[in-house]
């Protein structure tokens, strides 16, 4: 069975934890072309390729070529390579395939970008939250790192949620953000403190919380609403379902292709 051409190579690996990698991978001899941040792109790889050693093993030997859909975090202006976050699914057949890629190494990347999780129907003067738990972070990433710049009158915040203190990845980029823009926080939160090698002294709690109990609020000085916000909910689908029981309950509609609203949603499975 023939298989496509593995048209493009990983450029860095960054290992964030054993189950959590950031790739780099860029196109071999053609251009990646233009896209909107928070859209994903598709990735393959045959069956023969390797799984990493922390993956169950399969019994499916046929001649398969596998691909999969992962949301880009980069920035969607400079375009000479794309950066996915990846988790690891143990008993999966993609990603334990690309947890076995280095620097260096051949895959086949999608020469386009695909999705609607983007800021292309948000008005110039809405502000945006950004509220994404785990991997879901990728698109959200894509989107501060297209769209934030300094001076400006959209107020921007991103809300990451992970179960302990190591999968906050982007957390040091982020910090220095919320640091040089004024129009920008991050927030952190875990949700399992006692998990901790050493105290944590941050937030705890879930993402819910964060739009519960104010804090959002007393960052901009008032509360978000669908005249003023857009709000973009990416990760957990348990997650996803209750904040948008939360915004609807507000007023917040969900966007949809044919229905536009200001709650913009992307479940990661």
């Amino acid at each position: 069975m023939s298989h496509p051409e593995l048209n493009a190579t990983v450029i860095s690996r960054m290992d964030v934890t054993p189950q959590m990698i950031i790739l780099r991978i860029a196109p071999d001899g053609w251009e990646l072309p233009e896209f909107h941040a928070g859209q994903y792109a598709m990735v393959g790889l045959p069956s023969s390729a390797p799984r990493c050693d922390n993956s169950e093993q399969e019994s499916d030997q046929s001649d398969r070529f596998l691909t999969r859909s992962y949301s880009v975090a980069s920035s969607a202006k400079p375009r000479s390579f794309v950066e996915f976050f990846i988790t690891l699914v143990p008993d999966g057949a993609m990603s334990p395939r690309i947890f076995a890629l280095q620097t260096g190494d051949k895959v086949w990347l999608s020469k386009n970008m695909t999705g609607f999780f983007t800021f292309q129907k948000v008005p110039e003067n809405s502000n945006v939250i950004l509220l994404a738990t785990g991997s879901g972070i990728s698109p959200c990433m894509g989107m501060v790192r297209t769209h934030l710049t300094l001076h400006s009158g959209r107020r921007i915040i991103l809300v990451h949620g992970s179960r302990s203190s190591n999968e906050l990845a982007y957390r040091s980029e982020l910090i220095a953000l919320d640091r040089m823009i004024d129009n920008f926080n991050y927030v952190e939160t875990i949700s399992r403190p006692d998990d901790e090698p050493v105290k944590w002294q941050g937030r705890t709690g879930y993402i819910q919380d964060v739009w519960r109990d104010g804090t959002i609020d007393s960052l901009w000085g008032f509360h978000p609403s669908p005249d003023n916000t857009h709000v973009f909910v990416s990760g957990n689908p348990a997650m996803c379902d209750e904040v948008t029981k939360l915004l609807v309950d507000e007023s917040f509609s969900e966007h949809t292709f044919k229905e536009p609203g200001e709650l913009h949603l992307e479940r990661f499975w």
